[in-house]
């Protein structure tokens, strides 16, 4: 059986979580990243920016609303 990780809303959220982003329970991919971005420091901004290289970078496949959120909100947010 073949396992592939899979990153919906939820577990954005409890990334973006643990890079001390204040993002509460139950929002929207898109609420998510208004959140992160309103809560942007420059050590955040350097932490985010790896997790999206990661997100986007790796091996697990997102959900296309998280994509979506992550291209649209996040990284206009982040070439600032």
């Amino acid at each position: 059986m073949m396992h592939a990780d899979l990153i919906d809303q939820d577990d954005f959220r409890d990334r973006l979580v643990a890079l001390g982003l204040a993002v509460p329970a139950g929002v929207s991919a898109d609420q998510a990243c208004e959140y992160a971005v309103a809560g942007l420091n420059p050590d955040r901004t350097q932490a985010l920016r790896g997790l999206v290289q990661e997100l986007l970078g790796g091996s697990a496949t997102l959900l296309p609303t998280v994509r979506e959120a992550i291209c649209r909100k996040l990284l206009p947010a982040l070439v600032k």
